[in-house]
C-alpha cells in the first residue's frame, strides 16, 4: 500500500500493512527472553522468606547484617543495570548476558559456600552484580518488531510476576528439603541452565540497535529525571520495594515466634497468600485500565498496604491477622506491580520510555537495598514490630504524594517501523501523524526509521494506523 503525504516535500512511503501476528522467531525470542528473568528471579527471591531464620545460625551475624545480606543485591543491581544494558550495546546482548550470569552463579556458590553472614552478603553483592535485566529487554527489542514488542514486553512482565509468586512459595518447601545453602546451590544452576537457554534458545541476533522504548539514553537523563510525575512513580516504587524487603527481615520470625506456626509449614502461608492474592488482585487490574481508574487504584493499594503493615504492628501475636494482612498485602503489591510500569508508559515521552524504565527500574532495587538495611537497623534496635511501624509510616508518606498526583492520560505506547527517512521526511511525518485522531504525540526519529506514538487505543484509527508500517526484516 502505498501512502504519499504532501507538506512543501513530496514523501512516498511503502508501507504493506502489518496486522499479522508475532512470528515464530518473536515468539522463540519473547519466550526465551522471559524464561531467562524467570530463572534469575526464582534463584534471588526464594530466600526472601527464609533467610532471616537462617541468618541466626551464620558467625557474626545480627540482624542488621541479615537484613544487609537480603538486601544487597538491589544496590549492585541498581548501580549496574544500566551500565550493562549499555556495554550491551557496544560488545553484544549475548556476550554481556553470559557475563551476567557467570557472575550471578559465582555469587551462589559464594553464598551456598560461606559459614559467615560476611560471606553471604559478599555472595548477595555478586548475584545482584549480574544485572542483565536491561541487557535482556534489549536484546528482545532486537528481535521483536516495534508492532509487537509491546506483546513481548507483556510476555516477559506476567513471567517475571508469576515467578515472584512462586519463588515466595517455593523458597520454604525447598528449605525444608535442602536448607538455604542448598537453594543457593540450586540457584547457582539454574543461572547455568540460563547459559544453556541462552546458547540454545535465544534466536540469533543480527544486529544489535539502540532501542527508545528498552534502553535508557544518558543524554535523557536530565528530561527525566526533572519530570515530576515520574519522580513521583519513582520514589512510588522505591517504597513499594523497600516496605517489601524490610518485612521479609522480620516476617519469618514473625510467624515462628509470635504466632507459632513451625518453620516447615510456613510454605502453606505463603502458597495460599500469593493464590489468593492472584485472584484478588486481577478486579483492580481491569478497574485501573479498562475502566479508567489507575489513580483510584493506585491511592487505594497504598492504603492498603499502609493498613496491612499497621494491624501487624498490634496484632502480631495472631495468626489470622498475620494472614489476613499477608494477603491485603500481596493483593496490593501485585496490583501495583502490575500497574505501575503502565503508569510510567503513559507519562514518559514517546522517544524516552526506555530512559525513564531504566530510572524506575534502578529505584526498585535501591528501594530494595534500603528495606534490608534499615529493615535491620530497626530490628536490631527497637524489635520486630517497630520495623512494620517504619513500614506502615513509609506508606503513609508514600500515600500522601500519591493523592497529589495528576491522573495519567489513558494512552499506550505504540511503534511504527516506517523504513528509512531523512530529517525533512522525518518532521513531515510527524506532524501527519500527530494529525490522525486518537493519536496524542509522534516522534520519528529518522536515523532508526521509527515512530514512537502516543495513543488512545479506543479512539485511534488502528486499520490507517497500520498503513505507515512497513516490514523492513
Amino acid at each position: 500500500m502505498q501512502r504519499t503525504l504532501e507538506e512543501n516535500n513530496r514523501i512516498t512511503i511503502d508501507t504493506p500493512m502489518i496486522k499479522q501476528d508475532m512470528t515464530p522467531l518473536e515468539r522463540r525470542a519473547a519466550i526465551s527472553a522471559a524464561g531467562l528473568f524467570a530463572l534469575r528471579m526464582i534463584g534471588l527471591f526464594m530466600i526472601l522468606p527464609v533467610f532471616a531464620l537462617y541468618g541466626e545460625s551464620l558467625e557474626g551475624s545480627t540482624p542488621l547484617l541479615i537484613g544487609l545480606a537480603i538486601g544487597i543485591y538491589g544496590l549492585t543491581q541498581a548501580l549496574l543495570q544500566i551500565p550493562f544494558g549499555m556495554l550491551s550495546d557496544r560488545f553484544g546482548r549475548k556476550l554481556m548476558i553470559a557475563i551476567g550470569l557467570l557472575i550471578f552463579a559465582a555469587g551462589s556458590v559464594v553464598a551456598a559456600m560461606s559459614d559467615s553472614i560476611v560471606g553471604v552478603i559478599i555472595g548477595r553483592a555478586l548475584q545482584g552484580g549480574g544485572a542483565i535485566a536491561a541487557v535482556i529487554m534489549a536484546m528482545t527489542a532486537d528481535l521483536t518488531r516495534e508492532e509487537h514488542r509491546t506483546k513481548a514486553m507483556a510476555m516477559i512482565g506476567m513471567t517475571i510476576g508469576s515467578a515472584f509468586a512462586i519463588s515466595l512459595a517455593m523458597g520454604p518447601v525447598l528449605n525444608n528439603w535442602i536448607g538455604v545453602d542448598g537453594i543457593f546451590w540450586l540457584t547457582a544452576v539454574l543461572a547455568l541452565l540460563g547459559l544453556v537457554l541462552l546458547k540454545y534458545g535465544v534466536p540469533k541476533i543480527e544486529k544489535c540497535r539502540f532501542h527508545r522504548d528498552a534502553e535508557a539514553s544518558p543524554s535523557q537523563f536530565k528530561d527525566v529525571l526533572k519530570n515530576s510525575q515520574l519522580l513521583r512513580l519513582d520514589f512510588g516504587i522505591f517504597i513499594l520495594h523497600m516496605i517489601l524487603t524490610a518485612s521479609f527481615v522480620v516476617m519469618p520470625l514473625a510467624l515462628r515466634d509470635h504466632t507459632g506456626i513451625e518453620v516447615s509449614d510456613h510454605w502453606q502461608i505463603y502458597l495460599s497468600v500469593m493464590i489468593l492474592s492472584f485472584i484478588g488482585f486481577v478486579p483492580l487490574v481491569i478497574l485501573a485500565e479498562k475502566y479508567r481508574k489507575m489513580k483510584q487504584v493506585f491511592v487505594t493499594a497504598t492504603i492498603l498496604i499502609g493498613l496491612a503493615q499497621a494491624i501487624l504492628v498490634f496484632a502480631i501475636d495472631s495468626f489470622w491477622a498475620v494472614f489476613v494482612t499477608l494477603l491485603l498485602f500481596f493483593i496490593a503489591f501485585n496490583a501495583l506491580e502490575a500497574t505501575l510500569p503502565s503508569w510510567i508508559s503513559k507519562t514518559a515521552p514517546a522517544d524516552k520510555k526506555g530512559t525513564a524504565m531504566g530510572v524506575y527500574s534502578s529505584s526498585q532495587f535501591f528501594g530494595a537495598f534500603c528495606g534490608g538495611l534499615i529493615g535491620g537497623w530497626i530490628h536490631q534496635h527497637f524489635g520486630l514490630e517497630m520495623v512494620f511501624l517504619f513500614c506502615a509510616m513509609s506508606a503513609g508518606v508514600w500515600g500522601l504524594v500519591a493523592v497529589g498526583m495528576k491522573v495519567p492520560p489513558h494512552l499506550m505506547t505504540y511503534m511504527i517501523n516506517v523504513g528509512a527517512v531523512d530529517s525533512i521526511k522525518a518532521t513531515t511525518l510527524e506532524e501527519e501523524l500527530k494529525s490522525l485522531t486518537g493519536v496524542a504525540e509522534a516522534v520519528v526519529v529518522s536515523e532508526n526509521g521509527v515512530a514512537y506514538l502516543k495513543v488512545d487505543d479506543e479512539a485511534v484509527d488502528w486499520d490507517l494506523l497500520y498503513t505507515y508500517s512497513i516490514d523492513e526484516r
